[in-house]
């Protein structure tokens, strides 16, 4: 009669060997430290528009992009906005993402949407933070690289940023 507490060879052999198995798979990596990420973290928003779009240039979207926020946000922490671009969302020329970047903010980009020519029209509303008064942009990506860009100025009067 056998011991049922004690492990047999056969549960020993089929653990070492998961344990093999995962190893050679990376599951059992040493431990490393863990460490913030540094992009988006006190970064200008020019920073941010060089990190997230590289060199390239943004056109004028003011006849394209209808960009609507209010002049004054009374609480920053909670202000309503929407963007809607002029564009004939087919599959060979479609709004791919819109963004949305306050200047003055900690974390300058605050809004990212992904569109499809599937969505049918180029609307997203976002309630958005702006930390202080400054400049908001709404940019618009197209499916061929191309950046439409409408700034706003909008003044803060009760901070959304711990402010």
């Amino acid at each position: 009669m056998q011991d049922s507490s004690k492990p047999t060879r056969r549960t020993m052999l089929g653990a070492l060997g998961i344990l093999g198995v995962a190893a050679m798979a990376g599951g059992l990596a040493a431990p490393r430290r863990a460490a913030a990420q540094p992009l988006g973290l006190q970064e200008t928003g020019e920073e941010a528009l060089r990190r997230v779009f590289g060199g390239r240039p943004m056109r004028d979207g003011a006849g394209a992009i209808k960009f609507e926020i209010p002049a004054i946000a009374e609480n920053g922490a909670l202000v309503q906005t929407s963007v809607t671009v002029e564009s004939p969302m087919t599959p060979a020329s479609y709004v791919k993402h819109v963004w949305i970047v306050a200047d003055k903010n900690r974390i300058p980009v605050v809004f990212r949407a992904t569109l499809t020519p599937e969505a049918g029209r180029a609307f997203v509303g976002a309630t958005i933070r702006l930390g202080e008064t400054g400049d908001v942009r709404a940019i618009a990506e197209q499916s061929d690289g191309t950046l439409l860009a409408v700034t706003r100025e909008v003044k803060v009067t009760v901070g959304g940023c711990g402010g």
